[in-house]
C-alpha cells in the first residue's frame, strides 16, 4: 500500500460503513485479526433506533439519548446522530437495504428500554447486526480487500502523526503498511469481564494502542452491563436482547415477584444501567431472576437466534421463563474525536465503540450504537475524502525501549479483577485493589516497549491490561454515580461532575513509579 491509502483496523458495522462511502478510487485495506464475521456487530440482535415513524421526531430521540445518558451527552454530537441517522438508513434502504415490515407491508418499529416512541427497526427479527454488515459487504463487492487473520498490532507514528500499522500474521510474520489515513474500527472493551455480550475479539487493543500512540482517550469509566444475558450451567451463554422486553417481557423473581415493580416508573424498560443494578441486587440476595415470555406472542418467529440459543443450552423457552443474569456489554468511552471522526493524533480516525463521541454519555440509549456507526463512520470517510486534518495537541514522546521485559497474568485473573472490582457496583477500596493489581504488571512496557517481537497472542494480553487499567483507574477517579458508573461509597450524582469528561493522556504515566 502506497503512501496515499487508507487502511481500516476491524471489520465491524463502523469499518464496513467507512469503506462504503470511501471513492471508489482510494486505496483501502481492512485488517481483523480473526474472521470477517468476528465483531459485536454481526451478533447485534437489536436494531437500530431512528426517529422515521409517524408522531416521532429527532427532538424526542435526541431527549430520550439525553435522558439515559445522565446529560453527561455531548448536545452537539447527540443533535448530529439523531438528524442524520434517519436520512442515512433511508439512503441504505434506497440501495436495498430490508428491514422487517409489519403486516401492512410498513417498517415494523419495535420498543426498547429508555425510548418514548416505538422507534427500533429490526432485520431479520433479532439478526439486525449480521444483515446491516452482510448488505454493506455485498455493496463493497470485493472492492475493498479485507485480510482476515491478521492483527495490527502498533501504530506508526511519525512527527506526530499517524502514517500506518505494524501487522503481525498467525505465522508471526511482521508487516508495514503506510498510509495517509488510518482508521480504528476496533470494538469496544467489555470482553475484559468474564460475563459479556462481546465477541472475544473485543478486548480493547484499539484503545490501548491509540492511548500507547499519544491520543487522548475519555469516559473509560463507563461501562454498560446489559441487564439480560441468558444463564446457564453458572456461565452467560449470550445475549437476550431488549426488544423482548420491549415487546411484553417482563422480569421476575423464583416465585413470580416483579423484580422493577417500585423501581423506576418506566418499568422493566427503564435504562440499563438501573434494570442492571436491580437484578444484581436479587442475584446478591441469593436469588435468581428469570425473564418471563409468555405475553410475547410468536417468540420463535420474533426471536429465532435466541431461541436456537436457549435450544442449544437446554433451556425450555417455551416454558416461558428465561434464566438472566447482567454482562458488560458497552463502553460508553474510548477514544476521543470530534464530528469528523478525527483524534487528537493527525492521521488518525476513530468510529464505531472504539471511539468516545460522546453521544451516548454515561449510559447509552439501546440500539443507538449501530445508529453511531453508520452517522459517524460516513462522517469519517467524508473527512478522509477532504484530506481533513486535526491540529496536533501537543507533541508525542518517542518511544523508547523499556530497559526490563513484560511480565503477563493469565487472561481470565484480568477478567476475574474487573468483573469482581470494578463491575456493576463500585467502592473505592475495591477499584484501588484493582488499580494496583493490574499495575505490577509491567505496565510501562505496554506504553513504550517495542512489542513487536512478542507473541501476538502476548501482545493482545498486554493490551488487555493497558485497556483495563484506564477503565479501573478512571472508575476510581470517578468520586460519584452517574449511569453506567455506579459508586456504593459515593451513590448520588455531583453537580460539579456532570458533563465533565475525564480525557486521559499518556503523558500521566510520567506520574507512575518506575519498574510498576
Amino acid at each position: 500500500m502506497g503512501e496515499g491509502g487508507v487502511v481500516i483496523v476491524g471489520s465491524g458495522l463502523a469499518a464496513l460503513t467507512v469503506a462504503y462511502y470511501l471513492p471508489q478510487h482510494e486505496n483501502v485495506m481492512i485488517f481483523t485479526k480473526k474472521g470477517r464475521s468476528d465483531s459485536n456487530s454481526w451478533r447485534a440482535q437489536g436494531g437500530v433506533a431512528a426517529a422515521l415513524a409517524e408522531g416521532d421526531g429527532w427532538r424526542s430521540h435526541f431527549h430520550d439519548t439525553m435522558t439515559a445518558g445522565c446529560l453527561h451527552n455531548d448536545e452537539r454530537m447527540v443533535e448530529l446522530i439523531v438528524r442524520e441517522g434517519p436520512e442515512r438508513l433511508q439512503e441504505w434502504m434506497n440501495a436495498g437495504m430490508a428491514f422487517d415490515l409489519d403486516e401492512s407491508g410498513r417498517i415494523s418499529v419495535g420498543l426498547e428500554g429508555g425510548h418514548s416512541f416505538r422507534r427500533i427497526l429490526h432485520a431479520g427479527g433479532d439478526q439486525t447486526g449480521k444483515a446491516l454488515v452482510s448488505f454493506l459487504l455485498q455493496q463493497l463487492n470485493d472492492r475493498v480487500p479485507i485480510v482476515e487473520g491478521e492483527q495490527v498490532i502498533d501504530l506508526l507514528i511519525e512527527d506526530g502523526r499517524c502514517v500506518g500499522v505494524k501487522t503481525k500474521r498467525e505465522d508471526g510474520r511482521v508487516s508495514v503498511w503506510r498510509a495517509s489515513a488510518v482508521v480504528l474500527a476496533s470494538g469496544g472493551c467489555a470482553g475484559l469481564y468474564t460475563f459479556t455480550s462481546n465477541a472475544p475479539t473485543a478486548t480493547g487493543d484499539g484503545i490501548a494502542m491509540a492511548y500507547r500512540a499519544g491520543a487522548a482517550v475519555a469516559d473509560m469509566e463507563f461501562i454498560q452491563f446489559h441487564p439480560t444475558m441468558l444463564a446457564a450451567m453458572g456461565k452467560a451463554v449470550g445475549l437476550v436482547s431488549e426488544a423482548v422486553r420491549g415487546e411484553g417481557a417482563v422480569l421476575e423473581t423464583e416465585d413470580g415477584r416483579r423484580v422493577m415493580d417500585g423501581v423506576h416508573p418506566l418499568g422493566d424498560l427503564a435504562p440499563r444501567d438501573i434494570v442492571a443494578r436491580a437484578i444484581a441486587a436479587e442475584i446478591d440476595r441469593g436469588g435468581c431472576v428469570y425473564l418471563n415470555i409468555s405475553a410475547v406472542p410468536h417468540f420463535r418467529r420474533r426471536f429465532p437466534t435466541i431461541a436456537a440459543l436457549c435450544e442449544a443450552h437446554g433451556i425450555d423457552w417455551e416454558a416461558g421463563r428465561l434464566p438472566v443474569v447482567p454482562g458488560a456489554h458497552f463502553v460508553m468511552g474510548g477514544i476521543v474525536v470530534n464530528e469528523w471522526g478525527q483524534t487528537t493524533v493527525p492521521g488518525l480516525y476513530a468510529v464505531g465503540e472504539a471511539a468516545c463521541t460522546g453521544v451516548h454519555g454515561a449510559n447509552r440509549l439501546a440500539s443507538n450504537s449501530l445508529l453511531e456507526a453508520i452517522v459517524f463512520g460516513a462522517r469519517a470517510a467524508c473527512s478522509i475524502s477532504r484530506r481533513d486534518d486535526w491540529p496536533v495537541k501537543g507533541g508525542r514522546a518517542r518511544r523508547s525501549n523499556c530497559p526490563f521485559g513484560p511480565t503477563l497474568p493469565e487472561r481470565a485473573l484480568i477478567r476475574e479483577q474487573l468483573s469482581t472490582r470494578v463491575g456493576i457496583v463500585r467502592d473505592g477500596s475495591r477499584l484501588r485493589e484493582a488499580v494496583d493489581w493490574l499495575e505490577q504488571f509491567s505496565l510501562p512496557y505496554w506504553l513504550e516497549g517495542d512489542v513487536e517481537t512478542l507473541a501476538a497472542e502476548d501482545i493482545e494480553t498486554g493490551y488487555m491490561l493497558l485497556a483495563g487499567w484506564l477503565i479501573a483507574s478512571s472508575a476510581l477517579r470517578r468520586t460519584e454515580s452517574r449511569g453506567g458508573h455506579y459508586r456504593s461509597d459515593f451513590p448520588h450524582p455531583h453537580p460539579s461532575w456532570q458533563g465533565r469528561r475525564l480525557v486521559r493522556t499518556k503523558e500521566e504515566w510520567a506520574c507512575l513509579p518506575a519498574g510498576r
